[in-house]
């Protein structure tokens, strides 16, 4: 089976693009545009970072309800963006669990948390528990672990397998993060504006009844995954059975907006037929 809604992304106003799609027993029904090619993932980079902090948490470094953050904040609420850390900026907007302000210092901050109790930087950390042994080798992650990783499709379907089907972890500890975390929590989906609620998981969005939405009309509630600014996204969607990974090297805008939609019901529609 390759999936001809692929080809959807031609029409995309864009210098480049590749997108793929994945089952959880890792087979690829399909992959249009340069699999191999390394995109920036912006944002996208904070599911992976994700994983690896739960890695850690397996290990015995850390409990996600340690406090780590602000005042009050734990690792839970940092992966959860519920620590009332500002967007951009190490500065406190709000209590702990008040609300959901979505925070790339929040990441940043659990960088430095995990590097603390590991006693290793966290790109390497992330490279040593998720990158390397998923045999991600065009992924690395220099910088902040809220927007700086890059990566290309190949590997990104890997991932994407995994956390449909976990070698790495424990099936419950990504069940628990794919589960909404502080639910009935009000906040802006950065470039789809404020919703209620506005569910996460922990590294993870969870779509739920969000509407407006970078996903589609037939994706599920229980969608869940990460879109970047840098033009990219991934998501998995556990109704369909699948997961779906986009990279391309315009920023997001209103030209995303109208297309990653259309794209998504036309991949779901294709696969559910298929």
């Amino acid at each position: 089976m390759s999936l001809k809604s692929l080809a959807l992304i031609e029409n995309w106003p864009v210098p480049h693009a590749a997108a793929g799609v994945v089952r959880a027993d890792g087979t690829v029904l399909g992959v249009h545009g340069p699999a191999e090619r390394v995109f920036p993932l912006a944002s996208v980079t904070k599911p992976i970072a994700a994983y690896a902090v739960l890695v850690a948490y397996e290990e015995g470094a850390l409990e996600l309800d340690d406090p780590a953050g602000p005042d009050g904040a734990t690792v839970r609420h940092l992966l959860a963006h519920t620590s009332g850390l500002a967007f951009d900026e190490h500065r406190v907007s709000a209590r702990a669990g008040e609300r959901r302000v979505y925070s790339n210092a929040g990441f940043e901050q659990l960088g430095e948390h995990v590097a603390k109790v590991t006693e290793m930087p966290f790109p390497e950390y992330v490279r040593q528990a998720v990158l390397a042994p998923l045999g991600m080798t065009a992924t690395s992650l220099e910088g902040s672990p809220a927007r700086d990783g890059v990566s290309c499709v190949a590997d990104l379907l890997r991932f994407a397998a995994e956390v449909q089907a976990p070698r790495l972890l424990d099936p419950r500890t990504v069940a628990e993060a794919m589960r909404v975390q502080f639910p009935g929590t009000k906040g802006v989906l950065p470039g789809y504006g404020s919703q209620n609620p506005n569910d996460w998981g922990l590294g993870f969005e969870i779509r739920g009844g969000k509407s407006p939405h970078w996903t589609g009309a037939l994706s599920s509630p229980g969608t869940f995954g990460h879109f970047g600014q840098a033009g990219t996204f991934l998501w998995i969607d556990p109704a369909a059975g699948v997961g779906c990974a986009a990279l391309t090297d315009r920023a997001f805008g209103p030209w995303a907006v109208e297309a990653w939609p259309v794209f998504t019901d036309a991949v779901l529609s294709e696969v559910r037929e298929g």
